[in-house]
């Protein structure tokens, strides 16, 4: 007759002196290691709240996407892509000094003197609205480097990335 042997017990038999047992004990330190890190990188981005003071400066804001055009039962999509400079005062307002822009393949230069303001919670994220135009969702980097926008008008898709290049003086 073969003895039975228990899961636990046939693990205990098979796990025996193939080095198993430590490479377990390995893993579960590696992975209470990972917790802990994770925990604290964590508590750290806590330090980094968002305010508006976090966007303070000049950014390039590079963007591309589509206009739809609701012709008939389809839409139609538009090309359109910018380059903007965005001047964020850390205060909730901005200005726009230049701004170059392609809707299906057409070039306009917006004058300087855009305006708008902008919202930014603890979380990192907020809104921006250029005044009488488009509007976005926005996600700041906690050290205010970086923001992705993705406008939130009607029949758009279009997104792109701020960096900073240029603190405020």
């Amino acid at each position: 007759m073969i003895p039975r042997l228990t899961s636990r017990a046939f693990d205990k038999q098979f796990v025996k002196g193939t080095g198993i047992r430590r490479l377990t004990r390995m893993t579960r330190r590696t992975l209470i290691a990972a917790t802990m890190t994770l925990g604290l990188s964590s508590i750290a981005m806590a330090d980094n709240d968002c305010t508006l003071k976090t966007l303070r400066g000049s950014y390039v804001f590079a963007a591309k996407g589509y206009n739809i055009f609701n012709i008939g039962a389809a839409g139609v999509a538009q090309p359109k892509a910018i380059i903007e400079v965005i001047n964020f005062n850390g205060d909730g307002t901005l200005s726009v000094p230049a701004a170059t822009r392609s809707v299906n393949g057409v070039i306009g230069r917006s004058p300087a003197g855009g305006t708008g303001s902008y919202t930014a919670d603890a979380s990192c994220m907020g809104t921006l609205a250029f005044t009488g135009g488009p509007t976005f969702d926005i996600f700041i980097s906690p050290n205010g480097e970086m923001l992705w926008m993705i406008q939130t008008n009607p029949d758009t898709v279009f997104q792109g990335t701020a960096t900073r290049v240029a603190n405020a003086k």
